[in-house]
């Protein structure tokens, strides 16, 4: 059963302060994706961080339920119905998380962080090609994020580095996930859902990196950072922040909160490992940005959508 919830301006205005942390919080986590990567193989890396994620989070499911007195009975059920669901976003989490960690081995931060704020575009443009029908905030949405991506990723050379490839091909796994996430989310239990994705895309995670690895783990302690950072506090505290703030905070403003994560990469990557985009890579960066606003809110004289206040900006970290 959906609730609906009546929020004041107070609670609103607390919930945009947490989508907004949690966004600054992911922004900063490409740098160190980035950082790790140097250290850790791609699947380690990603095991290691949904791993600590998972062990943030399933303490407050706990505490959670405690607090609020949930009968065991009512837990094992809440914890079964997010199995099958769970499963299938971690999946799809996995593919898109080490596509976007293998990426970031010879990538910018600022371009990882814009290429896959695409896949805001790619949630409504699958959703169209389902049968729901495109609407002109969509199209233009599209078409600015396209030429947005063709100025950070394709060289005068005509082109593209194998990690901007990489993350553009990820870009899919993530809309897909969006879509899970949409679908199932609403009759199941939030937090549960996220650990069951965590918990599915450490353990796949973990065993590619035993399977494909040579070395998995051997770098581990020059990336303790990278790592707690990645899982304790991307995956952990921001989700958990993301959770709260979208109890409260109007749909049309969480999407232009969170479209400021990529934002937050390129600032982070900028203050903290001197990169430069060059006027090339921000002026698409802004084209991206519009592109990915308009498509979710709405052109200005245009209504909001439908699909622009139900899908959300999900768990992707």
């Amino acid at each position: 059963m959906t609730v609906q919830l009546t929020s004041t301006r107070g609670q609103r205005l607390r919930a945009n302060g947490a989508l907004l942390l949690a966004s600054a919080l992911w922004g900063f986590a490409f740098v160190a994706q980035r950082v790790g990567a140097g250290h850790v193989g791609t699947f380690a890396f990603t095991g290691l961080r949904f791993a600590l994620g998972a062990l943030v989070l399933l303490p407050v499911i706990a505490v959670r339920d405690r607090l609020r007195r949930v009968p065991p009975v009512r837990r094992r059920r809440a914890t079964r119905a997010v199995l099958g669901p769970g499963v299938l976003a971690g999946v799809l989490l996995t593919v898109a998380v080490n596509l976007q960690q293998a990426a970031m081995v010879d990538t910018p931060v600022g371009d990882a962080a814009f290429i896959t704020g695409l896949y805001m575009v790619a949630v409504p443009v699958i959703a169209a090609l389902r049968g729901r029908r495109s609407s002109v905030p969509t199209v233009v949405g599209v078409v600015a994020s396209l030429a947005g991506l063709y100025l950070i990723t394709v060289t005068d050379g005509l082109t593209i580095g194998r990690g901007e490839l990489l993350l553009i091909l990820s870009c899919l796994p993530w809309a897909l996930q969006i879509l899970v996430i949409e679908h199932h989310s609403p009759r199941l239990s939030a937090l549960r859902f996220a650990a069951a994705q965590f918990l599915t895309c450490a353990a796949l995670s973990l065993g590619a990196a035993l399977l494909t690895e040579p070395t998995p783990f051997v770098g581990v302690g020059d990336a303790v950072v990278p790592l707690l950072y990645g899982g304790l506090v991307s995956v952990g505290i921001a989700y958990t922040l993301q959770v709260v703030g979208q109890r409260h905070a109007l749909a049309t403003h969480a999407s232009l909160i969170m479209a400021t994560e990529s934002v937050f990469g390129a600032i982070g990557g900028a203050l903290l490992l001197g990169e430069f985009m060059g006027l090339r890579g921000y002026l698409g960066a802004a084209l991206m940005v519009a592109g990915i606003l308009v498509s979710q809110i709405g052109l200005p004289s245009a209504p909001v959508g439908d699909l622009r206040d139900t899908a959300e900006p999900a768990s992707r970290r």
